[in-house]
């Protein structure tokens, strides 16, 4: 699989590391209690994952290149790569509107 990525250009899959899906940039916020032994807001964040058939948006690190993080639109079932943009540049669209 080849990921393009924004800044450096088409690169092969192992440049990057998998973060897991776009959701994982959505933190339980600071009064989340840690209490691990109830299921709480942050053990549900670090263990548990879906696994989704289908349409996809991941979170990607270029860690081989140039750092970037990336938000990859993908399919799981064919393997296609649909779009990857910068999560840098959503950030900063979300902070001027």
């Amino acid at each position: 699989m080849r990921l393009t990525c924004p800044l450096c250009g088409p690169r092969d899959r192992r440049e990057f590391t998998y973060y897991g899906a776009e959701e994982y940039l959505h933190r339980p916020g600071p009064d989340a209690a840690p209490d691990l032994s109830q299921g709480g807001a942050w053990d549900n964040y670090l263990h548990l994952r879906d696994n989704p058939a289908g349409p996809t948006r991941d979170l990607w690190y270029h860690d081989q290149g140039c750092a970037a993080w990336l938000l990859v639109s993908r399919n799981t079932l064919t393997h296609d790569i649909t779009g990857v943009e910068l999560v840098a540049a959503r950030k900063g669209a979300r902070d001027e509107a």
